[in-house]
């Protein structure tokens, strides 16, 4: 599939979304999906982690996929779903990981009080859009 950006209308809903699924693959092994909560920052997702499954398959392998869709039993005309690739990259400490902490905190105030995202125990997944595939939007 051909790189591209998202358009307007599918960055508004992702950007909108309060969660999507994050896909990755550990080699040899069965896919990985999981709930996640994320920011859209112009073309890349970025998601707090511990340092868990997800985080372990994207050390071997940082190829992912994410899927933020709506659903609704009026599937004519109210069923949406954009799915995006690229390749994840870590962020444990530093500047970025001070940014993007931010916004994080910024759209999921929760964060700070229930799940805090501090260096040493968080790890920032990172990636930007490569792939777009989209319907209903």
């Amino acid at each position: 599939m051909a790189e591209r950006a998202l358009t307007p209308a599918e960055a508004a809903f992702v950007s909108s979304a309060r969660v999507g699924h994050l896909g990755t693959q550990r080699m040899g092994k069965w896919p990985h999906v999981v709930p996640v909560c994320h920011v859209l920052d112009l073309d890349r997702v970025v998601i707090a982690s511990a340092h868990d499954r997800k985080v372990q398959d994207i050390r071997e392998n940082a190829s992912v996929t994410y899927c933020v869709d709506a659903y609704s039993e009026d599937w004519d005309n109210e069923l949406a779903q954009v799915i995006v690739s690229g390749e994840a990259y870590l962020i444990e400490s530093g500047p970025e990981f001070e940014r993007d902490r931010g916004l994080l905190y910024e759209k999921f105030p929760q964060y700070e009080r229930v799940a805090p995202i501090e260096e040493g125990s968080t790890v920032i997944i990172e990636f930007r859009v490569q792939q777009v595939r989209s319907s209903g939007v």
